[in-house]
């Protein structure tokens, strides 16, 4: 992290203000350096509170973004200042039009969603910017020999930028066991980013994504969210305890 960037507590998980997450990966992605990115929403957050093994991987990571809205509005509650929500599918699609104009000549590989899904993620992004470099895909979906053949493809092609889509909390814990084979890669868990590029399911509208109620789209395109969703209201009652109790900055 360069100066004046911190980490703030939420819920014991550090989270990262900072004013340019792309430009701070694309710095990351010059230099060499291995980056586990994960994008944090009040789910995941409750998740981390019942499995200590996720609660230590989200703290080992080197960029954790504030996503859900929860979680923003936690941390302008702890700052007093805005703090801008950014949502993962955007972090990797601003990520890609970087490197599409830089023309920097990275490799990119798309993991996860159902068979076809990344594929055709790949294709809508080869087709927007010509001059990317996707170098593979493979779907979430697979054998354990085909899982094998997955890792090998991955240490001999050596992607310099990884999106994983398998979903919470598989994702992380899949980045978490196999950065190892390719360390200097930037490594994004991005949900369900790839059935959104793919066309297979539609974003919320952005008058609700502003207003902080993405998930309540969500909820409607997926009802049987609604068990997942009580993390809501769950993480409400804990961050307000736990904003009254604990000191905010980590670092």
């Amino acid at each position: 992290m360069s100066k004046g960037d911190r980490a703030f507590s939420v819920l014991g998980i550090p989270v990262h203000v900072m004013a340019n997450y792309p430009g701070w990966l694309l710095e990351c992605l010059q230099q060499g350096r291995g980056i586990h990115v994960v994008t944090l929403n009040a789910e995941m957050t409750m998740q981390a509170e019942q499995n200590q093994f996720l609660a230590q991987i989200i703290k080992n990571a080197e960029l954790v973004i504030p996503d859900g809205a929860g979680v923003v509005l936690y941390l302008r509650w702890l700052l007093w200042q805005k703090v801008q929500r950014f949502p993962g599918i955007e972090l990797a699609e601003t990520l890609l039009q970087e490197l599409g104009k830089q023309q920097t000549g990275a490799k990119v590989f798309f993991y996860g969603a159902a068979p076809g899904v990344a594929s055709s993620a790949a294709d809508f992004w080869q087709q927007q910017i010509p001059d990317l470099s996707i170098v593979g895909t493979h779907s979430g979906y697979h054998s354990p020999e085909e899982e094998a053949q997955l890792k090998q493809t991955l240490a001999q092609l050596q992607p310099q930028v990884i999106f994983v889509g398998l979903g919470v909390p598989r994702q992380e814990l899949w980045i978490a066991e196999n950065r190892h084979l390719c360390p200097q890669a930037i490594w994004i868990g991005v949900g369900g980013s790839f059935d959104i590029w793919s066309g297979t399911k539609t974003r919320a509208p952005a008058w609700l994504g502003n207003n902080n109620l993405e998930w309540l789209y969500r909820l409607y395109q997926e009802p049987w969210r609604w068990r997942r969703m009580l993390a809501l209201p769950a993480f409400a009652v804990k961050s307000f305890v736990y904003r009254l109790t604990a000191k905010g900055a980590i670092s």
